[in-house]
């Protein structure tokens, strides 16, 4: 039986469009960050700790430490806009909802559904002196931004798990290797909202060092992750409220150091707030 909120596809990505894509990954400076903010205390009982590998965001950005997209209670001033995916991106993408709107069951996609958010995780190891760790793993979670979410991955497979909530020791519902260079999509109650899912473990059988260069760290997998967040709750940061951007100000200085587009963000905010002095 055919299952229309399911497809995995390998090759996916073609030879010239995976060259493309990496020689755009080099130019990336991906942002390790704090769970929780550097200005305010965590929660009570939680203690600060950085996520287990660098990331990046395209389209809007989901700073851990603001929380992420969470709808119905967490939608607004979490999602700040960023940086447009770049052309190779793009064009992938466009494909990815062609297949989408062909394919899946009308009720799953939402009238305004488009993949407008992009989370670019580096998979591998954290390097301290001669010690490596793994860092190659997700777990258990889902996605609650609406509508199919699509992924596509680079470098080393990795195992990914559909698991039920709740029932750590029963079998995983699925388990897909995900190869370099595929596409996956899932989408529906099933996959996103009645099962978690995981990245349980990235293989290391080619001595991978993929771009982007990140001190500290040698990625094996790169996995782009396309989701949609309704334009409306895309904020700039210059319009978020003042301690969201206090919170997140330091990592957009950092992100400016080498974007264009997140230095005009500063550029923007600093005026804002100094029209309304």
């Amino acid at each position: 039986m055919i299952d229309r909120s399911y497809v995995y596809e390998p090759g996916f990505i073609d030879a010239g469009a995976r060259a493309e894509i990496l020689s755009w990954l080099a130019t990336l400076r991906p942002l390790w960050e704090q769970r929780y903010s550097t200005r305010r205390p965590p929660p009570s009982g939680k203690q600060q700790r950085p996520l287990l590998r660098p990331v990046y965001w395209l389209g809007n950005w989901q700073f851990a430490c603001l929380g992420y997209y969470e709808p119905p209670r967490r939608t607004f001033d979490v999602a700040v806009a960023a940086e447009p995916f770049p052309p190779v991106l793009a064009r992938l993408v466009a494909q990815i909802e062609k297949k989408v709107r062909a394919g899946f069951p009308p009720p799953q996609v939402p009238r305004r559904w488009h993949l407008n958010t992009c989370l670019v995780n580096f998979y591998g190891d954290r390097i301290e002196g001669d010690k490596a760790t793994d860092a190659a793993r997700v777990g258990e979670h889902r996605d609650f931004e609406p509508g199919p979410v699509a992924s596509l991955s680079l470098g080393e497979r990795a195992r990914f798990q559909f698991v039920r909530r709740g029932d750590r020791e029963a079998p995983p519902v699925r388990t897909q290797w995900l190869e370099d260079r595929s596409l996956q999509i899932f989408g529906g109650p099933r996959w996103k909202d009645d099962l978690l899912h995981r990245v349980q473990r990235v293989e290391d059988k080619h001595d991978l060092d993929l771009p982007p260069a990140i001190a500290g760290f040698r990625t094996r997998r790169v996995n782009f992750t396309f989701r949609y967040v309704p334009d409306e709750h895309v904020v700039p940061f210059a319009k978020l409220p003042e301690r969201a951007r206090d919170d997140v100000r330091d990592y957009v200085a950092t992100l400016a150091e080498s974007s264009a587009f997140f230095k005009a963000a500063l550029v923007s905010e600093r005026s804002r707030t100094a029209a309304a002095r």
